[in-house]
């Protein structure tokens, strides 16, 4: 049976993740999220609670973004010499093109694994989003909070998500035409959407 990378963009409180993991299981993947920041971290040495609190997260540094921006990737940069943010981006994704060369099927969650792995056959580059009301209170339920802390979070993590891809990949973070599947998770549910993304598997 044919393997993918199945890679998942997703809003923060749609259970992208959730979908993701679950998918992995049904399929026999291996499952990737924040297992690659513990593989980051052994690669480069850094403390993976360093790592972990500027995973997802573009460099702050405008004048550096004005010079080398996205075409990092596509330049051969040396890891030695860029901001952190940026080393571990460029880490992780030295880490996704090695997982995709093992041919083995993978489901990778966020790190701009769609945009790393553009130029492969084998990917699948799933969206996930849901109503902005039912993640807040999803998020309210998970972190035990307000709605009105929820809110901001969503707010925040979005924002954080979108200048990440952004930044990295040149594009646009949710626009459709980026992705070969855009799920709306209020209509399926997690298990419904793992359904959707395998009967996709089936026709390609």
């Amino acid at each position: 049976m044919k393997k993918f990378i199945i890679t998942i963009a997703r809003q923060y409180g749609s259970e992208g993740s959730d979908i993701g993991r679950r998918l992995a299981e049904k399929l026999g993947y291996e499952f990737y999220d924040k297992k690659l920041i513990t593989m980051a971290a052994k690669e480069s040495g850094f403390d993976p609670g360093v790592l972990s609190d500027i995973d997802e997260q573009a460099t702050s540094s405008l004048l550096y973004s004005l010079s080398y921006g996205y075409s990092m990737m596509s330049d051969g940069m040396n890891h030695v010499n860029l901001p952190l943010n940026d080393k571990l981006f460029a880490i992780q994704s030295d880490i996704i093109r090695t997982i995709a060369e093992k041919d083995e099927g993978a489901v990778i969650v966020g790190r701009c694994a769609d945009y790393v792995l553009s130029k492969n056959e084998n990917v699948v580059k799933v969206y996930v989003f849901s109503d902005f009301d039912r993640r807040v209170e999803r998020v309210a339920t998970e972190l035990s909070c307000s709605t009105s802390k929820a809110k901001d979070e969503v707010i925040r993590i979005d924002k954080k998500r979108a200048g990440y891809y952004n930044y990295y990949t040149g594009k646009k973070w949710g626009r459709i035409e980026n992705y070969d599947l855009v799920i709306n998770m209020d209509k399926t549910g997690i298990d419904g959407a793992v359904r959707v993304i395998e009967s996709y598997l089936e026709s390609v």
